[in-house]
């Protein structure tokens, strides 16, 4: 039986300019990971993560480095409740 995990990140560093988001996109595809990313105000990286645990958690061990131009300097990781919102993983503007 698969468990499904919903996670909200926050990623900080040098994570913008550096095709963060557009990276993560492609590495939630690949995992069959649902939901979003963008860029916030405050310079980090927001993404909500929905989908099988094994692929969740695989795409939050890398998000802890990103891409190879980014720098990140820590992650934060609220565990949400699963809602099964999101049927793709989108960058939002």
């Amino acid at each position: 039986m698969v468990t499904n995990i919903r996670m909200r990140l926050i990623i900080k560093g040098r994570v913008q300019g550096v095709w963060f988001r557009d990276s993560t996109r492609k590495e939630a595809l690949k995992l069959g990971v649902s939901g979003w990313v963008k860029n916030r105000p405050d310079g980090h990286v927001e993404a909500l993560l929905e989908g099988p645990e094994d692929g969740v958690k695989q795409l939050m061990a890398w998000c802890h480095h990103g891409p190879s131009h980014a720098r990140v300097s820590g992650v934060d990781e609220t565990p949400e409740a699963w809602q099964g919102t999101y049927d793709s993983f989108d960058v939002v503007y």
